[in-house]
């Protein structure tokens, strides 16, 4: 009877060492990039001294539905998939999820909140209200933050206030990115600063603070700014 009983503590003790080798997990890091430079506001502001005197005082947005696909197929989503990126937060911007050896090609993520979880009501985590990303129900979320000074803006101290959001028609704000990725372990994904600036004349264009046809139109530059670096 004793061997029995060591026999199956063995296989089971073996089942689980095997399930834990299939196991894999995948490090999806975010990181914000001006013209190459890393924006880091742990410590201070972002500061280029250029012609603009661009300033970058804070910059958040929430990633969600991380999904990964092979040939367009989703082959794995992960659950409960709410992340608040910030750069001022180092921690916020390195996600782990949970693989079972899953092969993929390509990485889709939502720049924002959905409406079912907007209709929701304030949560907690990274969707509680006290991270500064919630207007009120009838708004909901705020997707993206961006706050800053530059030279080009008319406004008092220079200063541009970007809060992107809203999840009811005619302004859903909620976009989806579609990146290719070769690598299976490691994921970069890079948001384009200056990208996403480049296409705002900050001198005509220097607050949104409410869902509007303006926030749409930002998200979708938002959104064509984020990029995968593969090796």
């Amino acid at each position: 009877m004793k061997k029995i009983g060591f026999v199956l503590l063995f296989v089971f003790r073996f089942l689980s060492f095997a399930g834990a080798q299939s196991d894999s997990t995948i490090t999806v890091s975010f990181i914000v990039h001006y013209n190459e430079k890393n924006v880091d506001l742990s410590d201070s502001s972002f500061v280029v001294t250029d012609s603009n005197h661009l300033q970058i005082d804070a910059l958040r947005f929430y990633v969600s539905n991380i999904c990964f696909l092979k040939n367009g197929t989703v082959v794995l989503q992960e659950k409960n998939s709410f992340h608040l990126i910030d750069a001022s937060n180092k921690s916020s911007q390195t996600l782990f999820i949970k693989n079972n050896n899953t092969s993929f090609d390509e990485v889709s993520f939502n720049l924002g909140i959905d409406s079912v979880t907007n209709v929701s009501g304030a949560m907690g985590g990274d969707l509680d209200p006290t991270k500064g990303m919630y207007w009120a129900w009838q708004s909901g979320y705020i997707n993206f933050k961006l706050e800053g000074k530059s030279a080009n803006c008319p406004t008092r101290n220079h200063a541009f206030e970007f809060h992107l959001g809203g999840y009811q028609s005619p302004f859903n704000c909620l976009k989806t990115a579609f990146l290719k990725s070769t690598n299976q372990k490691n994921i970069v994904v890079v948001f384009d600063l200056n990208q996403f600036l480049s296409s705002i004349d900050l001198s005509a264009q220097n607050k949104i603070m409410s869902p509007n046809k303006q926030a749409v139109l930002l998200s979708e530059q938002a959104i064509k700014s984020f990029k995968i670096i593969n090796p």
